[in-house]
């Protein structure tokens, strides 16, 4: 058997440069391991918070409420407000309350003031220009800046939602009879407070917003009305109500002569001794 001769083959060894470059490519592969789930963690999205305004807020409490929100210094959200002006009817002169609508709104890092506003006018424009909304103002005679300042009185108001449509009525009423609407909640407008501690001198302050002296509609909204206000305000309850008292939470009168009202006002009086923080209209 013949043998054929092979000289004995010798491994091949690395130079030391190879080995370095291996080195480095093990370290690049185990970085690329490493930072692929670093990077899909860091593209995952924001989760938005939510900021809730609620029915019946003035425009200064929204504006706070943005500014604690967004962890802005105290003023930023208010001095946004000239972005959102063009979107507001000419009759607001740029001032957005009752535009301020009432909901909750998603947060981001992102969020500014003047696109969180812009965004809550924005709904406010489209809950007015809604078809009921809209043709009830209309059946009235009411722009949808009227519209929203009624909302606004009608939201102050009223203590329950089931008394809206007649608190309307009570302001419809009184504004078909040239009547003042005589609303302690426009008082507590233009004195910056909420009480239901009107006094005489209250009743003659001077004020745009005093409706015990001037008739018709203060001159801007009061607050930021909810949906069901404004659809109040449009389609108010049938009835010859001119006047209204809440005696106790969940207890509202409305009444036609005043002789009448002056019952329950006293019965409010007699409640109010002995329990504090009811609201009279």
């Amino acid at each position: 058997m013949s043998h054929e001769y092979r000289p004995p083959q010798r491994r091949s060894r690395l130079t030391r440069r190879g080995r370095l470059a291996l080195f480095l490519g093990m370290l690049l592969a185990i970085g690329a391991v490493v930072l692929i789930p670093v990077l899909r963690g860091a593209q995952e999205p924001e989760r938005p918070r939510r900021l809730t305004i609620p029915e019946g807020w003035r425009a200064a409490q929204v504006y706070a409420a943005v500014d604690r929100k967004l962890k802005l210094p105290p003023g930023s959200a208010k001095s946004a407000v000239a972005t959102v002006a063009p979107a507001l009817p000419a009759e607001a002169k740029g001032n957005p309350e009752g535009y301020l609508f009432p909901a909750t709104y998603p947060v981001t890092s992102k969020t500014t003031p003047a696109a969180l506003l812009a965004d809550m006018v924005r709904t406010a424009n489209e809950k007015l220009a809604t078809k009921a909304v809209a043709d009830g103002g209309k059946a009235h005679g009411m722009t949808p800046y009227q519209t929203a300042t009624m909302a606004s009185v009608i939201e102050a108001e009223a203590d329950t939602r089931a008394d809206m449509g007649k608190v309307a009525r009570v302001v419809h009423n009184r504004l078909a009879k040239s009547m003042p609407l005589q609303m302690d909640s426009t008082l507590n407008y233009a004195l910056n407070r909420n009480t239901v501690d009107t006094t005489l001198s209250d009743t003659r302050i001077d004020s745009p917003f005093n409706t015990y002296e001037r008739q018709g509609l203060p001159p801007t909204p009061i607050d930021s009305p909810g949906l069901e206000a404004m659809a109040a305000a449009v389609a108010p309850t049938p009835g010859d109500w001119l006047y209204f008292v809440t005696v106790k939470p969940g207890d509202t009168r409305f009444s036609t002569t005043y002789a009448e009202h002056r019952k329950h006002v006293a019965d409010f009086n007699k409640h109010r001794a002995a329990h504090a923080g009811t609201r009279a209209g």
